[in-house]
């Protein structure tokens, strides 16, 4: 075999590498855009071979692969270009998919790649010569049938998002809320002082503060399921600018059915084709529901990280796990790596949130929005960075964090705060002027309250227990 081969297209001839299954369509696009060295994301690349598979199905229910256009394909061909898409789907032709991010807005590049590869493979099952210059399976008129890449495209992100928070992100979401909860019950014992304006405040527990930080992870997971909501409807069925040309009345409807079934996620065909081809709402949506999530994970790890500082000159009441050394120079520090490993992951994911609105306010004009590509990338990126950075800091972090019962326990009778609990006995006037009194001469609140005979010993003792302070009364 030589090592390139030669194929032609509507715009002549093309060069590409022999071995290649994709085709000339997407060596042009390879040639055109050497501009980042970013593929398309695996995911899209997989659910575009679902859309592909769930397309020919549908074609082949309704009549029209048998008898379609210039060259009707038998029941072995039809058969071949199913097993094709599938295997696209299964990630077999991963490295057959070469075309950069920034490429052309609607995806038209990496559709027909996807085409390409699809037809190709389908030959070679059916016994053909796949680079032979006649195609027997052909990429547009059989592989692309009912479709224009401006209804396939969007479709196949909405799958990718999908599927992609389904099977990765939610869980890992659930994952993490369920073992804060489990150390919130594990520490509601543990009295510790409050903090607002990283002042100190009333006291709390340490359980009622770590099972606060579980119900944000509690939200953040339904926030995970409102953006699947946002991308439901699939534009499937549009084709060019929402009209449907040449698709059978019931192409899209059964698309969405196929797909729906075979993901367990409640695709459906969009309401208005105009809509869902020309804009990406829904998609900004769903990343907006990231950014939410993005903003919780960083107050969370950021607050775990102030709660480890120390361990003898910050707060110190959470022992984190020494991961790894944290210092080139300053021999025995250890750093609280976990945390700001997921807050790195946060701000990177609201930068890509303001990415996707961008892209969704300016590029979508009339029929079609034409930032499509980059706006995948951002919104698949930035669902596997929280995956991976939550299943990171869950299982070296969260898991084996322990509570420094002594230094909790050592900052509440020293505080200010704890005046609060006279208000009820002498009004805020006098609490106020005995913790200034406190702070000034370095006494604790209830010593000044005995020196001054403040309060008979069993008011007193009452109005000053900590642990009253941490309920209604």
């Amino acid at each position: 075999m030589t090592e390139f081969r030669t194929e032609r297209d509507s715009m002549g001839e093309v060069r590409l590498p022999a071995k290649a299954y994709f085709g000339s369509q997407t060596q042009r696009a390879v040639e055109n855009f050497p501009v980042s060295g970013q593929t398309l994301p695996t995911e899209l690349i997989h659910a575009m071979g679902l859309v592909k598979w769930a397309a020919a199905t549908a074609n082949r229910d309704l009549g029209r692969l048998a008898g379609s256009g210039r060259q009707p394909l038998d029941e072995e061909q039809i058969e071949a270009l199913l097993t094709a898409c599938r295997e696209v789907a299964d990630g077999r032709f991963d490295d057959q998919f070469p075309v950069d991010v920034f490429q052309t807005g609607s995806g038209t590049s990496s559709n027909m790649n996807a085409n390409e590869v699809i037809a190709n493979r389908a030959i070679e099952l059916s016994g053909g010569d796949r680079c032979s210059p006649e195609k027997p399976i052909h990429p547009n008129d059989h592989v692309n049938l009912g479709q224009s890449t401006n209804d396939t495209f969007p479709t196949a992100i909405h799958v990718a998002v999908g599927l992609t928070i389904q099977q990765s992100l939610s869980g890992a979401l659930i994952a993490c809320h369920e073992v804060l909860s489990e150390k919130a019950t594990q520490w509601e014992k543990i009295l510790k002082i409050g903090r607002t304006h990283l002042a100190d405040a009333t006291p709390l527990s340490l359980g009622q503060e770590i099972g606060g930080m579980a119900r944000q992870l509690e939200l953040s997971a339904d926030r995970a399921r409102r953006a699947t909501q946002a991308v439901l409807e699939l534009p499937v069925g549009g084709t060019a600018v929402g009209s449907g040309i040449n698709t059978h009345p019931e192409f899209g409807q059964t698309v969405c059915r196929l797909l729906a079934k075979e993901t367990g996620i409640g695709f459906v065909e969009a309401a208005n084709h105009f809509e869902a081809n020309a804009q990406r709402d829904g998609l900004v949506e769903c990343h907006g529901q990231l950014r939410a999530v993005a903003v919780t994970l960083f107050n969370v790890a950021n607050n775990i990280r102030w709660l480890g500082s120390g361990p003898r000159c910050g707060f110190s009441e959470i022992k984190l796990p020494e991961r790894q050394p944290g210092s080139s120079i300053m021999p025995g520090k250890v750093n609280p790596v976990m945390c700001e490993s997921l807050m790195q992951v946060s701000a990177r994911v609201m930068g890509n949130d303001q990415t996707v609105a961008v892209c969704g306010a300016a590029g979508g004009q009339f029929q079609l929005n034409i930032m499509m590509p980059v706006m995948a990338h951002a919104t698949l990126e930035s669902i596997r960075l929280l995956t991976g950075g939550l299943i990171a800091f869950r299982r070296f972090c969260l898991e084996e964090m322990q509570p420094n019962v002594e230094s909790c326990e050592a900052a509440v009778e020293k505080s200010r705060s704890l005046a609060t609990g006279l208000n009820p006995y002498i009004g805020y006037e006098q609490a106020a002027a005995l913790a200034k009194e406190a702070f000034a001469t370095g006494k604790t609140i209830r010593q000044l309250c005995i020196e001054k005979n403040v309060l008979p010993k069993d008011q007193l003792d009452e109005a000053l227990d900590p642990w009253r302070m941490t309920r209604p009364r």
